[in-house]
């Protein structure tokens, strides 16, 4: 009866040490404290290996292998989602596993702005997200999503209201889109859309016209003066004769001194030679010029010149000959720094 009772104890011992393994394995401490918070990302198609072995590469978790046996006993092995996802300091299996198993994710921020072209935007707006900049510019520049949002390949830029947003990881690029349309269509509100109107644009054409305006100067107080020079020229059908969009039809960004040569340069997009606005933006402007351009400064102004002192201001004219002494002062300023192009 004894040595009966010696076996029952030592079973009831291996018992609670293997209770305590267990209990320890799920509730004990795996995730490390090095931090407040981690931020990972799971990958479609993960196995529970690959996923551990993250995690541990990153230095979230202690125990590889403790993780991997609550991950089965869970059956998370059966159903990892992919995602962009947080894990708090000193969480244990279950806890972090039951974030996983929930899908819940942590957004990511999605940010784009000072970009020149959809390939740009293509490239800043997926950073952040397992789309990838290729299939984002097919998919804006495809003709049915063109007709979808009633945009042209040289316009679809101004679908896209810079910004920054939040978004989750594993957004599909359709929703992203849906999504950009969303907050472009809340930013062209009543009162930003009567004003368009009143200009006789589209608010495409405002975007358009305030990418110009974003070109021509850094000085936030001017642009509204600025935008009221091309909206005079759009106004008597003058030629809006805007240096940025020259810059931008020959392709040379890098071009500081636009020169006869460049402004006989044949495209749709050179303001010198074809009448009113190019075709489609040649910047994303930021929402300040946008609303410069639809509160632009009315005046007299025809032309403005950059003023010879270095200070990103410009100096303005109502007519040729005055605009000729501005223009005189700073080609000579040019010349006398050795800029020839």
């Amino acid at each position: 009866m004894k040595k009966f009772f010696s076996i029952i104890l030592v079973l009831a011992i291996l018992a609670a040490i293997a209770g305590a393994v267990i209990y320890n394995k799920i509730w004990g401490v795996n995730v490390a404290d090095a931090q407040e918070e981690y931020t990972f990302t799971i990958r479609e198609g993960m196995t529970i290996e690959e996923v551990s072995t993250e995690l541990l590469d990153q230095g979230i978790l202690i125990d590889k292998a403790n993780f991997e046996q609550v991950a089965k006993w869970m059956k998370y092995d059966q159903t990892i989602k992919p995602g962009r996802f947080k894990a708090k300091k000193n969480w244990s299996n279950r806890a972090l596993i039951s974030a996983l198993r929930s899908g819940v994710q942590s957004p990511v921020s999605v940010t784009f702005n000072s970009l020149r072209t959809v390939e740009d935007l293509s490239g800043r707006i997926t950073r952040n997200i397992q789309v990838d900049s290729l299939s984002f510019l097919a998919y804006i520049t495809d003709t049915n999503t063109l007709q979808k949002y009633g945009k042209t390949r040289e316009n679809i830029l101004s679908l896209f209201t810079p910004n920054t947003y939040e978004a989750f990881w594993n957004t599909s690029v359709e929703s992203l889109v849906k999504r950009m349309h969303k907050e472009t269509d809340k930013f062209w509100n009543a009162t930003r859309l009567e004003k368009a109107k009143s200009l006789n644009l589209s608010p495409e054409e405002v975007y358009t016209l305030a990418s110009i305006v974003e070109k021509e100067t850094l000085v936030k107080k001017e642009k509204p003066r600025i935008a009221g020079v091309y909206i005079n020229r759009l106004k008597r059908g003058m030629l809006l004769q805007a240096d940025p969009t020259v810059v931008f039809a020959v392709g040379d960004f890098g071009i500081r001194r636009v020169l006869n040569k460049h402004l006989a340069y044949d495209s749709p997009y050179n303001t010198y030679k074809y009448s009113g606005l190019p075709p489609g933006p040649i910047f994303m402007p930021d929402i300040g010029t946008i609303d410069a351009v639809l509160n632009y400064e009315k005046h007299d102004y025809i032309f403005f010149c950059a003023k010879p002192d270095n200070s990103g201001l410009h100096a303005f004219a109502k007519n040729n000959s005055g605009h000729a002494k501005n223009a005189n002062k700073y080609r000579a300023w040019l010349n006398k720094r050795g800029i020839k192009k």
